[in-house]
C-alpha cells in the first residue's frame, strides 16, 4: 500500500496563513472585565455555546478552583478562535499585581493586546503596570472601555485618564449612543455608521440605524480628529485631509493600522462585555489593526557557539526556533507553552536547549483551550501551542535546531518581596512537600523556596500576601499536603554603606601541603548589570594567577547571596580585585575562593545598610472615609503623593513600606465599611530608618 506524503506548505501558503493570524492578550486591572470580555469572544466565535460568569465561578478561562472561589484570574489561560477568516490565539492574563509574572511572560510572546478599562474607574493601578510591560516588549494594543452601562460611566474621562496616566495617544474610533442605563449602541467613526444593540440574550444581534440627531455634530468633530491623526500616519490621507476632501474608510483603516503597529496611535472602542455589547466590533478591530506575525520584525538571538547576533524570520524554511514561556507541572510530565518564531515544530522532533546544552524530544503537541487540549502533528511559525513531556525546559528557555543554535532573549521577572516559613504538619509529608514546591517553582518563576542552613527551616517567597496564600491553599487542596506556616516576613536586602579596601589572607601552613591565598579587593556600591555583583579584574603582572581569579569572584558572590549574619542578600556591590599573592605549592582554587569570601566578610563588618521594599499604592475610598484612610497610611510610614476625585470616590496614590502593610486589606475593610479597595506594586528599595534597622538586625522583624 503506498505511503501518503504530506506536501510541505509553500512560502506563499505560509505567508497567506500568517497574514490571517493574530496572537493577542487581554490585559487590565482586576475587575475591569477581562475574563468576561474573553468569555464573550468565545461565545461570539461559537467556541462555547453558553457563557459562564466570573461572579458565579463558571467562566471558561478561570478553571482553577482558586480562581472560581475568589472570582479572579490567577494564571494566564490560552485559547484560539476563528473570526472573519482569521485565526486568533488569545491569552487571558491576571489583573492582580501579585500575579504580574503571568502578564510578563505572556506579553513577551504576543504580537498585540487589548487593554480593557472600566468606564467608571478609568486607568487603575494595575492597568498602568501592564501598559508599561506592553511598552517594554513593544506590543501594539487596542483599548476597550468596558462597563459603559454602569452608573458613573464616563467615556471621555476614561480616555483622558489614558492620556494623563499612560502617556499614550488614544484615537476614538467609536462614540457611544447613550450612557449608563441608556447605553444602547455605538457610532463607527471610520464608516460613519451607527449600530443599535438588540436585547437578545445571545448578544449577536444589532441593527444599523441613522446616527441620532443629537450627536451628529459630535460625530463630525471626532471624525475630524480621527482623520487628523490618520493624516499624520499616511501621506495619501494627508493630501485628502489638507484639501478637506472625504477620506474613504479603507484609507483610514490603512493609516490607523500603520499608526497602531508603530505604537503611535491606540484605537479606542466601547461597550459592555457583560451585556454582550460591543465585543464583536473589537474582534473586527483585532483583525483590522493589530499585527500579524509578518508585521513583527524578525526575532533576534545570540548564537551560543559564535556569540554573534542572528535573526529568524517567521518562515517554514528557516531553522526551527521557539521560546518556552509558561510551564504547568503535571504528574505525567510538564506541559510547556511555546511560541514558534521560525521553522516548523514537528511531533517527535529533537531540539536543542542552549541553556542546558541538552536535546529534548518533542512528545505530544497540543492546542490549548482553557483546560481542554486538541492534539496536533506540527506547529508552524508564528503560532502558539503547548508541548507535553519536556523534561529539562524551564520558563524563558529557547528550543532550536541542533545544527543552527540560537538563544533568544530571556524573560525578566520581578523579585519577590515577601516570605514565610512553611513545614508539613506530618513528618512523613516532608518529601512530598519538597516535590510539590519544586513543581510549583517550575510553574511560577516569581515563587521561590530556600532552606535556611542554620535552622533547617523551609522559606517560601512571592510577590505578596495573596500570592503566598493562593500557593499554600493549592499545596493543601490540590496536592493534599497539610502544612503550617509562619507569619509573613519582608524580603529585606543590604548594601555597603561606604567604600572600603580589604586585604584578606587565607593562610593555613602547618606542615605538609597547606593553603595560601592573599587578595586585595576594593568594595563599593554602584549599579550592576544583574543588580547584585559586578566583579572587576585589575590584576597586573600575574600577582594572582589567571586560574585563581574566577574562584575569588565566586567566593565574593557566595558572600553577597548569603547576606552575612542577617542573611539578607547584598545588592549593587562592585568588587575590584587589584592585587594579591600566590604560593607555588600551597595555593589552590579552594584557597582563593575562601580568600574572596573572607574579603567580603571583612568588608561588610559594621558597613551595611538595610534596604526595604517600598510599594507604590493606590487606595480608592468613598469621600467620607478619606481622612481616616490617609491618617492610617501616615501611621504606617506612608507618603501620600496625590489625591484625585473620581465621582463620589477619592483615589489616594503614594508609597508605603510593605513591612507596614501586612493584613491591610482587613484594616481597610474595617475603616471603610467594606467599601474601600487598594492595590500595590513594588516601586523601589530604600534604606530603612536607623532605629528599625537595629530591630531587624536584632531579629525582631
Amino acid at each position: 500500500m503506498p505511503t501518503a506524503t504530506v506536501k510541505e506548505p509553500s512560502k506563499k501558503d505560509t505567508s497567506r496563513r500568517l497574514q490571517r493570524h493574530r496572537n493577542i492578550g487581554i490585559m487590565a486591572h482586576i475587575d475591569a472585565g477581562k475574563t468576561t470580555f474573553t468569555e464573550r469572544i468565545l461565545f461570539l466565535t461559537s467556541k462555547i455555546h453558553r457563557t459562564g460568569e466570573v461572579h458565579d465561578g463558571e467562566a471558561t478561562m478561570d478553571f482553577l478552583e482558586e480562581e472560581q472561589k475568589r472570582g479572579i484570574t490567577i494564571q494566564s489561560a490560552a485559547t484560539s478562535v476563528d473570526w472573519n477568516d482569521h485565526s486568533i490565539n488569545i491569552i487571558d492574563t491576571p489583573g492582580h499585581v501579585d500575579f504580574t509574572a503571568e502578564v510578563e511572560r505572556s506579553l513577551r510572546v504576543l504580537d498585540g493586546a487589548v487593554a480593557v478599562f472600566d468606564a467608571v474607574q478609568g486607568v487603575e493601578a494595575q492597568s498602568e503596570t501592564v501598559w508599561r510591560q506592553a511598552d517594554r516588549y513593544g506590543v501594539p494594543r487596542l483599548c476597550f472601555i468596558n462597563k459603559m452601562d454602569r452608573v458613573g460611566a464616563d467615556y471621555f474621562k476614561a480616555i483622558q485618564s489614558i492620556v494623563d496616566r499612560l502617556d499614550a495617544r488614544p484615537v476614538v474610533l467609536q462614540l457611544p449612543i447613550g450612557i449608563e442605563k441608556d447605553f444602547r449602541g455605538v457610532v463607527d467613526l471610520v464608516t460613519r455608521k451607527a449600530y443599535e444593540f438588540l436585547s437578545d440574550d445571545e448578544g449577536k444581534a444589532y441593527n444599523e440605524i441613522e446616527i441620532p440627531a443629537e450627536i451628529r455634530e459630535e460625530v463630525e468633530v471626532h471624525r475630524h480628529d480621527l482623520c487628523e491623526a490618520a493624516a499624520e500616519m499616511d501621506e495619501d490621507v494627508l493630501d485628502l485631509f489638507v484639501e478637506d476632501e472625504e477620506i474613504p474608510a479603507e484609507m483610514l483603516v490603512r493609516a490607523i493600522r500603520k499608526g497602531t503597529l508603530a505604537m503611535e496611535l491606540t484605537p479606542v472602542f466601547c461597550g459592555s462585555a457583560l451585556k454582550h455589547k460591543g465585543v464583536r466590533f473589537v474582534l473586527d478591530a483585532v483583525v483590522d489593526y493589530l499585527p500579524s506575525p509578518l508585521d513583527i520584525p524578525p526575532v533576534e538571538g545570540r548564537n551560543p557557539r559564535t556569540d554573534e547576533t542572528e535573526a529568524r524570520k517567521p518562515e517554514t524554511g528557516d531553522p526551527v526556533s521557539l521560546l518556552a514561556f509558561k510551564t504547568i507541572a503535571e504528574p505525567t510530565g510538564d506541559l510547556t507553552f511555546v511560541r514558534v518564531y521560525s521553522g516548523t515544530l514537528d511531533k517527535g522532533m529533537k531540539v536543542l536547549n542552549p541553556r542546558t546544552r541538552k536535546t529534548e524530544r518533542i512528545g505530544r503537541l497540543v492546542r490549548i483551550h482553557a483546560n481542554k487540549r486538541e492534539a496536533l502533528e506540527s506547529i508552524g511559525p508564528g503560532d502558539i501551542a503547548a508541548v507535553m513531556g519536556l523534561k529539562n525546559t524551564a520558563t524563558g528557555d529557547t528550543l532550536c535546531a541542533e545544527d543552527h543554535p540560537i538563544a533568544l532573549s530571556e524573560i525578566q521577572f520581578p523579585e519577590s518581596v515577601i516570605s514565610m516559613s512553611i513545614e508539613p504538619r506530618k513528618g512523613q509529608d516532608r518529601d512530598k512537600l519538597t516535590d510539590v514546591i519544586a513543581r510549583m517553582m517550575r510553574e511560577d518563576p516569581t515563587f521561590r523556596a530556600t532552606t535556611v542552613e542554620e535552622t533547617g527551616d523551609l522559606v517560601i517567597s512571592g510577590m505578596g500576601e495573596l500570592h503566598l496564600e493562593v500557593i499554600v491553599n493549592r499545596i493543601v487542596k490540590d496536592y493534599g499536603c497539610e502544612v503550617a506556616t509562619g507569619r509573613p516576613k519582608v524580603a529585606y536586602k543590604q548594601e555597603l554603606t561606604k567604600p572600603i579596601d580589604t586585604e584578606a589572607r587565607f593562610v593555613r601552613q602547618t606542615g605538609g601541603r597547606g593553603q595560601f591565598a592573599v587578595v586585595h579587593v576594593r568594595f563599593e556600591t554602584g549599579e550592576t548589570e544583574d543588580g547584585t555583583l559586578a566583579f572587576v579584574d585589575e590584576i597586573k603582572g600575574g600577582a594572582v594567577p589567571r586560574e585563581y581569579i574566577a574562584p575569588v569572584a565566586a567566593g565574593i558572590r557566595e558572600g553577597t547571596v548569603g547576606g552575612g549574619r542577617s542573611g539578607y542578600p547584598f545588592v549593587n556591590v562592585r568588587a575590584t580585585l587589584y592585587d594579591g599573592k600566590a604560593h607555588d605549592v600551597d595555593s589552590s582554587e579552594m584557597a582563593f575562593h575562601s580568600a574572596g569570601a573572607l574579603a567580603f566578610r571583612q568588608a561588610i563588618a559594621g558597613n551595611t545598610t538595610i534596604l526595604e521594599p517600598i510599594m507604590k499604592i493606590e487606595v480608592r475610598v468613598p469621600e467620607e472615609f478619606l481622612g481616616a484612610v490617609v491618617g492610617d497610611l501616615n501611621s504606617r510610614r506612608g507618603e501620600v503623593g496625590e489625591i484625585e476625585s473620581l465621582g463620589d470616590q477619592r483615589v489616594i496614590r503614594g508609597i508605603v513600606p510593605i513591612a507596614e502593610m501586612f493584613a491591610y486589606s482587613s484594616a481597610l475593610r474595617g475603616a471603610t465599611q467594606g467599601r474601600g479597595s487598594f492595590s500595590m506594586e513594588l516601586e523601589k528599595y530604600r534604606a530603612v530608618p536607623a532605629a528599625l534597622a537595629e530591630k531587624i538586625l536584632g531579629g525582631d522583624s
